[in-house]
């Protein structure tokens, strides 16, 4: 047996309010919508990970979800510009990556984060 994928499921009774902070401010594609859920995701392969934390790193609470993405600067404007507070950072991390929590629509603390590149 091998574990093909791995979905966080977010309780919600408003569930069109992912769209705009899944889909038009990560650009995440929406991959299912049936009403009582909507998937968003991308068609290329993710890696499958799961983590257990007793916290975020440099004493920050421990995020519901990580999200990396290709330019976290990019990421930090458009929630910026959405008006959507940053909770911590931008910061880079001595383990080598730059990141900042935002709270998405539903409440849940949302790590953003992207490698450091290596010299």
């Amino acid at each position: 047996m091998k574990v093909k994928r791995i979905v966080a499921n977010i309780e919600t009774q408003d569930i069109t309010s992912a769209k705009h902070f899944y889909q038009d401010l990560l650009g995440l594609e929406m991959l299912m919508d049936h009403g009582w859920i909507a998937t968003y995701g991308t068609d290329g392969q993710m890696s499958i990970q799961v983590s257990f934390a007793s916290e975020g790193g440099s004493g920050t609470p421990t995020p519901d979800l990580s999200i990396e993405v290709d330019d976290v600067d990019v990421a930090l404007e458009r929630m910026r510009m959405a008006g959507i507070p940053i909770e911590y950072g931008p910061h880079d991390e001595p383990w080598g990556v730059r990141r900042f929590y935002v709270r998405d629509p539903f409440g849940k603390l949302v790590n953003i984060l992207g490698h450091l590149e290596s010299d």
